[in-house]
């Protein structure tokens, strides 16, 4: 009996590609990969494809009655925000939007 994986469900996607789709659309962001490994999913977004991934999205899975965490990392490997809440974890990269929409 194999040991589930870490996964974004189809809410936490939508609410990652929300925030991707801006961001392609302004020439940003050009792509973005997703690994589900054992206890963690990662929702990468690079620049350009060639490159490291410039943000990180990490969903840690829950252990028993603990809720999921949220991180968002920068390139460096800055945390921006972490939490239990994606939308206020994604905030940070919400504000990107703003500033380079202005």
């Amino acid at each position: 009996m194999s040991l589930p994986r870490a996964s974004f469900n189809k809410k936490e996607l939508n609410l990652i590609l929300k925030v991707y789709g801006k961001m392609v659309s302004i020439g940003e962001w050009r792509d973005y990969a997703i690994s589900l490994l054992k206890d963690l999913a990662v929702f990468s977004i690079y620049r350009h494809s060639s490159e490291f991934p410039i943000y990180r999205v990490k969903k840690f899975m829950k252990k028993s009655n603990k809720k999921e965490i949220f991180t968002v990392v920068e390139m460096n490997g800055k945390i921006l925000r972490s939490g239990n809440n994606l939308s206020d974890v994604l905030k940070p990269l919400e504000m990107k939007i703003i500033r380079r929409v202005k």
